[in-house]
This record gives structure tokens, sequence and C-alpha cells, in this order.
């Protein structure tokens, strides 16, 4: 495998590199919007179950259509995703996969039957299951949408920070060690409430941009009212949220891939009391020449805000992109960092290792080893643990591969936090607007409010952008970069299957769009009683 990778195909990885993406980001569009109408068709349905009165109950079943029909097409992108792990990226499965395939199949297994069983209790068990039982099927589909989610961002976070587990030289796989520190692992934890708070906020949005649509043609109106009063409370409060919990993951950032957060800040030198930028002048169609220092044009920036996110303190030390390549700074725990040049050459050492440790080991089942023989192989095993957490910096050829690309980090982290904050005040407006004004007549709210329904959806795609392309060059923190872990196979094919997969997926979206629109157009369908009433 050693010799193999290095020699794979260029532009196999980045047609494998580009279909995974195109798959994510699809994926993604759906994903949110799943996770945040759970919660909203699960107030309303609660407001039905205390109320009992048939109009939440209409309410709760309009929530319910256009969630099913977001639900299937996130399904759909989803199971292609995992195949492709199989498909175009074997190598690293083989690699990790004891590790990364066990939050997987814990995913498909639990979380997804258990969502997918009482999904099909929440549309077809009204009037066939007692209200409290048909309130609980609700919930519990919600519940298994967001546990379906904690499970895929233990395996993305383990790619982020790769945490119990160990390197086995006689498999040739990292193997699990300890399972919960896999699993509630700090940045698994701090990337999940993030994922999921910015996912409500998702459906805040969709709820209060369909609600004010209502608005504006003067059509069910008391849903609209009652659905922006959900929407804007659940908004805010996952608003906020976010903010929290965002504060949290960049502190996991800073500690676990300090190189990602030099990226999101274009920050080239270090040093103590660092100011966080708010913006500046990076140019975003070209990599900046960090290697000269400095710091970026036109930069306005909160005095020591970066040092006290990274470090929790006001003049704590937080490392720039040259700080990282040279090394020599000094550690939390009192040593010296080794520059990339360093861990590029212990990386080497250890793949050499690994090589003559196979050798040995092919070598042993045939015939009997000496005992010097014997003896090396107890030197290169020694050798690989003391140089395996440098292993994926052997495959690097030079130190500047070690950067990510800086103007995609830096721009896509700014997209997501001011939007992040302008949702904060679109929806305490919301709120202000709904209980004390007429809501009925804020045109210029409804407007608002369909305008930023695609706002949000640009702000939640840039915050996986931070974290994907923050990463790069690696598939695994330090272990494994992209261009290792992908399969041996031509491009011609994954450069197919990207344009059948674009074509596909993009139809899906097209039918999604039309199904939402034509079941937003038809409205809620509401019970006898209350159509009784209107007559």
């Amino acid at each position: 495998m050693t010799q193999l990778l290095l020699n794979v195909d260029a532009a196999a990885v980045d047609w494998a590199r580009a279909q995974f993406a195109l798959t994510a980001i699809y994926h993604w569009l759906f994903v949110p919007l799943t996770l945040g109408l759970a919660v909203i068709m699960g107030i309303a349905e609660t407001c039905y179950y205390r109320t009992r009165k048939r109009f939440w109950r209409d309410t709760a079943r309009f929530w319910q259509r256009l969630f099913g029909v977001n639900f299937a097409m996130g399904v759909a992108t989803g199971i292609i995703l995992e195949f492709e792990f199989g498909t175009n990226w074997s190598n690293y499965s083989w690699f990790v996969g004891d590790i990364f395939g066990a939050p997987l199949a814990i995913e498909g297994i639990v979380a997804f039957f258990m969502e997918s069983t009482f999904v099909a209790v929440m549309y077809f068990g009204w009037n066939k299951v007692s209200r409290g039982f048909h309130l609980a099927s609700t919930w519990l589909t919600g519940i298994g949408a967001t546990l379906s989610a904690w499970w895929i961002l233990v395996a993305n976070a383990w790619m982020q920070n790769p945490v119990g587990c160990g390197f086995n030289p006689d498999t040739m796989r990292n193997e699990m060690t300890s399972f919960a520190d896999v699993a509630l692992s700090p940045m698994a934890v701090d990337k999940f409430f993030h994922t999921v708070t910015s996912s409500w906020i998702i459906g805040a949005l969709f709820v209060v941009a369909v609600s004010c649509y209502y608005l504006m043609r003067g059509r069910h109106t008391k849903l609209a009212v009652e659905s922006v009063k959900i929407g804007g409370t659940v908004g805010l409060a996952a608003s906020l949220l976010a903010l929290h919990t965002g504060d949290s993951s960049a502190y996991q950032v800073a500690q676990k891939q300090p190189m990602k957060l030099a990226a999101m800040e274009a920050l080239y030198d270090g040093g103590k009391s660092r100011p966080l930028t708010v913006v500046a002048w990076v140019n975003p169609l070209s990599q900046p020449d960090y290697a000269a220092g400095g710091e970026p044009p036109l930069q306005v920036a909160i005095p020591s805000g970066l040092s006290f996110l990274a470090t929790r303190s006001a003049d704590g030390f937080v490392p720039g992109v040259n700080d990282l390549l040279n090394g020599g700074y000094t550690l939390p725990d009192g040593s010296k960092a080794p520059s990339t040049d360093d861990k590029i050459m212990r990386g080497k050492r250890a793949i050499l290792a690994l090589k003559e440790y196979r050798e040995l080991k092919a070598k042993d089942e045939r015939e009997y080893l000496s005992g010097e023989e014997c003896e090396r192989q107890m030197v290169l095993r020694r050798i690989l643990k003391a140089e395996m957490p440098y292993f994926g910096y052997g495959y690097l050829q030079d130190k500047s591969q070690a950067v990510p690309y800086i103007p995609v980090c830096f721009w896509a982290f700014r997209l997501m936090v001011g939007l992040g904050t302008l949702f904060i005040v679109f929806f305490a407006a919301v709120l202000f607007i709904v209980f004390r004004r007429d809501i009925s007549r804020c045109r210029w709210l409804h407007i608002a409010a369909l305008a930023m329904l695609p706002l949000g959806y640009v702000a939640s795609e840039s915050g996986w952008i931070v974290a994907e392309m923050g990463r790069q060059p690696w598939a695994i923190q330090d272990m494994m970069p992209t261009w290792v872990g992908v399969s041996d196979i031509g491009s011609g094919g994954v450069a197919l299957t990207f344009f059948i997969f674009l074509a596909l997926f993009t139809t899906l979206l097209a039918v999604e769009i039309n199904i939402l629109r034509k079941q937003i157009k038809k409205g809620p369908e509401e019970s006898r009683d209350e159509t009784k009433a209107k007559e």
C-alpha cells in the first residue's frame, strides 16, 4: 500500500474529491431542513395535545407534510454519500474502517431505523393511535433524525481529531482502542450541538418565510401568525445557541487544528494578544504570500479577540501559518513545536519502517526469522510507535502542502459568522413585531423573510466549507492526506459518475422544490369542524 499510494492518479483524486463534495453539498441542502422542521412540527403537535384544538392538528399535519418531502430526498442523497467511501475512497476505508465504520453502522442500525419506524406512525397513525402515542412518535421521529446526525458527526469529528485508536502494523489498519473516546470527544460534542442548532435556524427561517408568504397573499392568516411565533422563538433561541456552540467549536479547532484557525483568520505570523479579524482584504482568487508575513491589508479587528477565542486568555499565544510551518514556538506543555519539515522527515521514517516491517512479516510467514531479524522487528515497532503521529506527513513533498487554501477558509468563515449575526437581529425583530404589532401589514418583513431563507443555506454551507476545506490536505488530520485515501481507479469513471450525480441531484432538488411549492400553494388540509365553522 505504501508504494501504490505514492503513484496514485492525480486526476482521479481531483474527481473523487469533486464527486464527494458535490454529494455532500446537495445532501446538506436537505438535512438541516429535516432537523429544523422536526422541532417545529413537534411543538405544533404538542400544542394540539395540550389544547385539543383542531387548528393545531391541522398546523402540525401541514408542517409534517413538508417534512416528509424533504426527509425522503435527504435519505436518497445520504445513502449515495456513504457508498462513495467504498467506491472512491477504498484505501481510506481499509486504513480506518474499523473506527470510522462503527458510528456509521450505529447510525444505520439504530438511529435511522428509529426515525423510519416512527415516521410511519406519525403519517399514518392519526385516528389510529392515541394522541399521546402519536405525539411521542412525532418527537421520536425528530429525535431519530437528530441521533442520525450525531453518529455522522462523530465520524466526521474523528476525521478532524483522530482519538481512541491505535495503529496495528500487522494488519496495516488503525483499530479502535476506546469507543467512548471516539463517541464523546469534545470536538464531536461541539460539532454536534453547533450543527444541530444551525439546522434549527434553517427550519425556523423556512417556517417564517412560508408563513410570511401566506400573509402577503392574505391566506391562512391564523396558521401563519402562530407559525411565525413558533418559528421566531425557535430561530432566536437557535441563533443564540449557535453563537455559543460556535465559540466552543472554534476553541476546539484552536487546540486540535491550529492551521485551520490560522487559515480562517489569514493569520500569517502568530503572537500574543492577537486581534480577531472582522474583515480584511484577502484576494479570493489566489493563495496569499503568507511566507512574507505581516497582516492582510484593510484589516478591521477586535483587539486581543483571537487570543481570547483560542486560549481563553487575552494575552494568549496563537500560532500563525509561518509559526506552524517553521516550528520553534512553545507549546502549552512547555515543549517546542516541531517544524513541518521535521514532521515530514519523521513521517517518511514511519513509512519506511512500516515497509521494512511488512517485508519481515511476509518473510516470517514463509520461514523462520533469524534472531537478528526478530530483534529488528522489535526496533521497527518502537520506531512506528514513536513516529506514527506524523505518519501522514510522510506523504507530503513540501511543507507548503500543509497549508489549506486561505481565501476560501477566510471568506466562508466570515459569511457564516456575519449571516449568523444577521439572523439574531432578524428573529428578534420578527418576535417583536408578531407580539407587539400587526405582522400581516408589515410587507417589508414579509419580503425580508423570503430573502433570509436562501441566506440561511449560504451560511450553513459556508460552515461546512470552513470545516472541510480548513483541514486540507488531510482526509484524517495528520494521519492521511486526501490523495492517499483514494481508490486505485481511473479518473474517467469517476468523472462520468460525477456528471451523472450532478444531473440526478439537480433533478431531485428541482423535484423537491416543485413538490414543496405545490404543497405550500395548496396550504393546510383543514378539518371538517374548522371548515364548517367558517361556513
